[in-house]
């Protein structure tokens, strides 16, 4: 690779701003660590006049981000638009078909199109790196790739979302309710300020769950979506109940091979106050690989904001400047064979359940009677009533049952007149 390099910024919202900033400020250090001097050519968003932290030049300002690319003679973009299809995609096509290394953190970008714009990238003999586009500052995607190479991985779980996991903890701590604690986390910069709803509802911890599944079992993407539920329906109630419980509320995202089927899902777990991830708060993300021979090996750190992610970024320009050039799956795309996808009717597991009910003679016994036609076996059962308004909550703790038994059960529990909403589900980890 050349001494020179020319680099492209696209879009400069908090994290294409905010990594801009880092490119200028630190030339001197990636020319110590890499011999290599890189200089930013060119920028685009869709607003020039937009208040932002770090001031950018406007006289290599492009409206149209795809005019960066036919001006020619650059090295590496990086792509921080954050859309799965449209110009994000459009951009890194374009690019990759010219020979040009993409780095982006745009999760939902790869989950979709990763395939296809991997092949790309080998056909056209450049990089793909999207290392910041799961769990922030974790540098979990080269580890699978590189440091855990040779290990044979089964299980991949933990805490892909800071958002929601800076949204529950805060929660718990200041007993406060969703909507204070979104906003909250809004005006912190852990969450979109106008539309979080990909992060609440599980749809970006998903994506990631995808990338991971691919990296770590030598898959294509999946195209399947299994399992897949957010934090909007977790009220502080059910936080108040699991705290009594010695338990926790975490969105876990989990994907793992059972008998060659991939099994890929994302939802609110209640784990032990004394496990590992139950004790990791805030905006951390903390990933949990299970292999052999490594055994178990866990990494921790930020998930959320400019700064975590501008480093993961950071870490990808290195790495392509030092003149790696690497599958962007670990594997050839040619390689990585087709998904085999598990029956989630066939997953088992201990569930917590919340009813809330009108508090009358006979209203516990019907309930027990649909579990029991079931064959759902009660393991703990709290009732928790309200004298004022004369209703009361039916907390249930379930023995391992099958996905589709529950799903059966609430079903025909939503019919029931003395049942006020319906049931909350968080499964057990």
């Amino acid at each position: 690779m050349k001494k020179n390099i020319n680099i492209a910024v696209i879009g400069l919202g908090q994290i294409g701003n905010y990594l801009l900033n880092e490119l200028i400020t630190k030339k001197r250090d990636i020319e110590l660590k890499t011999g290599k001097r890189i200089r930013v050519v060119a920028i685009s968003a869709k607003n020039p006049n937009k208040k932002r932290k770090f001031k950018i030049n406007k006289n290599i300002f492009y409206k149209n981000p795809l005019d960066i690319i036919k001006r020619g003679s650059l090295d590496v973009i990086f792509e921080a638009i954050g859309k799965s299809d449209g110009i994000s995609k459009k951009v890194v096509e374009l690019a990759l078909k010219n020979k040009i290394h993409v780095i982006t953190p745009n999760k939902a970008l790869i989950a979709k199109h990763g395939d296809y714009l991997s092949m790309l990238a080998e056909k056209n003999k450049v990089n793909l790196e999207f290392e910041a586009s799961v769990a922030g500052g974790i540098p979990i995607l080269r580890t699978i790739k590189e440091g855990l190479a040779t290990n044979k991985i089964t299980k991949v779980h933990g805490i892909l979302n800071g958002t929601c996991n800076y949204i529950l903890s805060e929660m718990e701590l200041t007993k406060d309710t969703f909507t204070n604690v979104l906003k909250k986390a809004q005006s912190l910069g852990y969450a979109e300020p106008g539309n979080p709803k990909l992060d609440l509802n599980g749809y970006d911890a998903f994506a990631k769950v995808r990338i991971l599944s691919s990296l770590a079992f030598n898959k294509k993407i999946s195209k399947v979506k299994c399992l897949m539920e957010g934090i909007e329906n977790i009220d502080f109630k059910d936080i108040e109940i699991a705290e009594k419980l010695n338990l926790r509320i975490k969105l876990v995202g989990i994907t793992e091979l059972i008998k060659n089927q991939l099994f890929e899902r994302v939802h609110p777990c209640l784990v032990n106050k004394d496990s590992y991830i139950g004790n990791v708060n805030g905006v951390m993300n903390a990933v949990i690989i299970h292999g052999y021979p490594i055994g178990e090996s866990i990494l921790q750190g930020e998930g959320a904001g400019p700064g975590p992610t501008s480093s993961a970024l950071m870490s990808d320009l290195l790495s392509i400047l030092r003149g790696n050039i690497k599958y962007p799956f670990g594997i050839s795309y040619k390689k990585r064979k087709a998904v085999n996808v598990y029956n989630l009717n066939k997953y088992s597991n201990s569930l917590y359940l919340r009813i809330e009910v009108k508090d009358r003679p006979g209203v516990l016994s019907q309930i027990t009677k649909q579990l029991a036609n079931r064959k759902i076996s009660v393991a703990r059962l709290i009732q928790i009533p309200d004298n004022r308004k004369k209703t009361a909550s039916i907390v249930i703790i379930t023995h391992k049952t099958k996905e589709q038994d529950v799903q059966s059960c609430l079903k025909s529990l939503r019919s029931n007149k003395n049942i006020l909403k319906n049931p909350i589900l968080i499964r057990l980890l």
